[in-house]
């Protein structure tokens, strides 16, 4: 089969939109399950399940307004450009067990900067939109990005730069890390730090998706719905998918990085097929605990924070904690 036969552009062009796919239906599936979880552990019933589906199928249906006195088309490319930013994400992360589609054409480097897309793609929604309160929504999204980048990124270097030391491939490529588990070479030093490091991506995965307690940009009550007020129709269901798809999407960037374990990696099964569905079944489990901790339990028991309590979060502690981090796992290294 050569390198440009059928099969070969079939699946170059199939792969990522199968991944695209189902990995857009299981990030609207965990936004059912999420709504309707934080409304039990609130003493309401909650939406069905499938409500986000509902949702979405609702606002396909409706027209989409464009604003008087809006840059129309940033107003309507800003939802395809979130759209896209976010379902590239799946091409880079291992999901469901199996290798990331793209290994080896990124690394967790990369991904600090395609994380950065979908923000970006909001800060120009709300600045097209010709709406003070979409402005207010958009000044805000920048200020939080700008507060929750340095410790994410100090998170993601600290574990590559832990995991060069017991491997000459690059460290910071997924498939070394889930070859290198950070738990299995840190000493108890390190192990501390590595904690440390979870407990910040943990709190950074909320500011990247825009969940309560960092929900500022969109803050209904105070600047009616913020980024997204003047959109509708198609271009809102974009927006809506695409959240679903980054939350979906930071947890399993934090599996990748803190939980590549796999039980048939390790119990080595002779059934390949059964691997594969046990592997897929329990990164699914992995995903929604580590969303059940970082969104769903967060959620359910904060209000919204002011912008600058927000910012002073990332800013100020989580930041502090990740230096402190790294500075474990280098003390790790010394000893």
């Amino acid at each position: 089969m050569t390198a440009n036969s059928p099969a070969d552009i079939a699946a170059i062009i199939g792969g990522p939109v199968i991944i695209g796919v189902v990995g857009t239906l299981f990030a609207l599936l965990y936004l059912g399950i999420d709504r309707k979880l934080v409304a039990h552990m609130q003493g309401r019933i909650g939406p069905p399940i499938v409500q986000p589906f509902r949702d979405i199928r609702k606002l396909l249906m409706k027209e989409s307004i464009i604003p008087d006195g809006s840059l129309s088309w940033l107003f309507r490319a800003a939802p395809i450009l979130c759209l896209v930013g976010s379902a590239i994400l799946f091409l880079y992360i291992p999901i469901f067990g199996q290798k990331a589609l793209f290994e080896g054409f990124g690394d967790a480097i990369v991904l600090l900067y395609l994380l950065v897309i979908p923000s970006l793609a909001l800060v120009v929604a709300g600045f097209a939109s010709s709406s003070p309160y979409a402005t207010v929504g958009a000044q805000r999204e920048m200020v939080i990005m700008m507060s929750y980048e340095f410790p994410l990124a100090m998170a993601i270097v600290a574990i590559g730069w832990r995991t060069s030391y017991v491997t000459g491939t690059n460290p910071f490529a997924l498939s070394t890390i889930a070859a290198n588990p950070i738990w299995n070479i840190a000493g108890p030093a390190g192990v501390v730090g590595t904690l440390m490091l979870l407990f910040v991506l943990l709190m950074v995965t909320p500011g990247e998706v825009g969940k309560i307690p960092f929900d500022v940009a969109e803050a209904e009550t105070e600047i009616a719905g913020g980024i997204l007020v003047e959109y509708s129709g198609r271009n809102l269901a974009l927006f809506y998918i695409a959240s679903a798809i980054r939350a979906f999407a930071m947890a399993a960037l934090i599996v990748a990085l803190f939980f590549p374990y796999n039980p048939l990696s390790v119990i080595r099964s002779g059934v390949p097929a059964l691997a594969t569905v046990v592997n897929g079944l329990f990164f699914l489990v992995k995903v929604f605990v580590v969303m059940f901790v970082c969104i769903m339990l967060i959620r359910a028991a904060m209000a919204r924070f002011k912008i600058d309590q927000a910012s002073k979060v990332y800013v100020v502690a989580m930041s502090l904690v990740s230096l402190v981090g790294l500075i474990l796992i280098w003390a790790d290294t010394v000893v």
